[in-house]
């Protein structure tokens, strides 16, 4: 789609999901056992069609945008295709990026240089497949200004989202950011149209708004509170429904933001279902993403005699369980399980070690970290709680490359 542009915004702070954003973006996350997060994103802009592709980064960007060099490195420029890391230029007085509209403004050159009719702006921490190509047919055929990909979903989830309203021929006719009380859907009294932050603008009309937007010194630069509810004024603004009869809905109709550690928790959660939600074993939708040599995962029987156990969990390659057991799990890559440990309800990161008699229960242990023998982690909330991160629901967050004292 030589007339479209894709712009991945992946430079937000990402605080809610602390501590597993200190020392990344939040793209950047490890999610599912091998994925990143930013990999569904750039998956659905693949299989889409889409392979002329900014991703706009900002703080603790390393970490992604190695991925991106490691995995991601496959388009060919030859045939103008690319996949292109920007972090900010400083074109516009020294300044970091001020909102998402902002973080565009400050690239307007290199929507100049692209010749592009159309430009797709998509979030990178999100979890979900998408056919961008059918949307984008609608956008086309609809000749909209704007369009913006939406789910219903109930009144309460809704306060947290932007929320529309809109006409018979699903013109949107207004927009609220964050409602305390989001307007329903008409006889859908508890149900709410909500943004998924997937958006295509003409390019003239995009570049039109972020200009009259960065004159304007009380704006907050963000296309849901600033640039969705002016253009609704005065253009074609149309909402693309993500469940409807278009796309990969026979297949998909599942989205998650992963912004705070209890949402994250739940989406990788939701891959252990009997029938995931979310199937990542869909062969003509596979999520592409970097993925080292190592050697196969393995059970092993213990000096003591135990066996390794894995019950209903995903295990990535090269892990190690010598005597363990392992229930309702995701285990990363290259994660070593010693005699008589228990994990439960838990997601392990990459190169995590857990002692003999260990007890994780409901726990998401980040990157490197050495657990000593029959430490309990999610056994005792008080105790957790004078070392680790607790999440509202719970969950107990150690962060990457954690050094436990001598007592545990």
């Amino acid at each position: 789609m030589q007339d479209t542009l894709t712009i991945i915004l992946a430079g937000g702070m990402g605080s809610r999901l602390s501590p597993l954003t200190d020392h990344r973006a939040k793209p950047a996350v490890p999610f599912g056992g091998k994925y990143r997060i930013i990999d569904f994103t750039l998956t659905n802009c693949l299989r889409s069609g889409l392979r002329r592709i900014l991703v706009l980064t900002q703080y603790k960007s390393h970490s992604l945008q190695k991925h991106l060099r490691d995995g991601w490195s496959i388009f060919n420029p030859e045939l103008g295709e690319f996949i292109s890391v920007i972090p900010p230029q400083m074109r516009g007085g020294g300044k970091w990026y001020e909102g998402t509209a902002d973080a565009i403004y400050h690239n307007l050159w290199l929507l100049s240089r692209s010749d592009a009719e159309h430009v797709i702006v998509l979030s990178g921490d999100h979890i979900y497949r998408m056919d961008y190509a059918a949307m984008l047919d609608e956008h086309k055929s609809k000749q909209a200004d704007l369009t913006i990909g939406c789910m219903n979903v109930s009144r309460e989830d809704a306060t947290q989202f932007g929320v529309m309203d809109i006409d018979e021929n699903n013109r949107i006719t207004s927009f609220v950011e964050k409602p305390s009380e989001p307007p329903a859907i008409p006889g859908k009294p508890d149900r709410s149209l909500a943004s998924m932050g997937i958006y295509i603008f003409s390019t003239k009309v995009l570049v039109e708004a972020l200009r009259k937007d960065a004159e304007n010194e009380n704006s907050s630069h963000d296309f849901g509170k600033d640039i969705i509810p002016e253009l609704i004024q005065s253009f074609g603004v149309y909402a693309y429904d993500f469940c409807s009869d278009k796309g990969r809905v026979a297949k998909d109709c599942y989205w998650r933001d992963v912004g705070t550690i209890d949402s994250f928790y739940d989406a990788n959660m939701d891959l252990l279902e009997p029938i995931p939600p979310m199937n990542l074993y869909q062969r003509d939708w596979g999520i592409r993403t970097y993925e080292p040599q190592s050697p196969p995962a393995r059970t092993v029987s213990s000096a003591t005699g135990n066996e390794g156990i894995f019950i209903n969990s995903i295990i990535a390659d090269g892990v190690v369980n010598s005597g363990g057991s392992v229930q309702h799990s995701v285990v990363s890559m290259n994660v070593h399980i010693n005699d008589g440990a228990t994990v439960v309800d838990s997601i392990l990161f990459d190169d995590v070690e857990v002692g003999d008699g260990c007890q994780l229960v409901n726990c998401i242990i980040d990157k490197h970290v050495k657990i000593p023998p029959y430490t309990q982690i999610g056994i005792n909330r008080a105790e957790d709680a004078k070392r680790f991160h607790i999440s509202e629901k719970g969950i107990v967050v150690v962060p990457e490359s954690y050094q436990f004292s001598e007592n545990g």
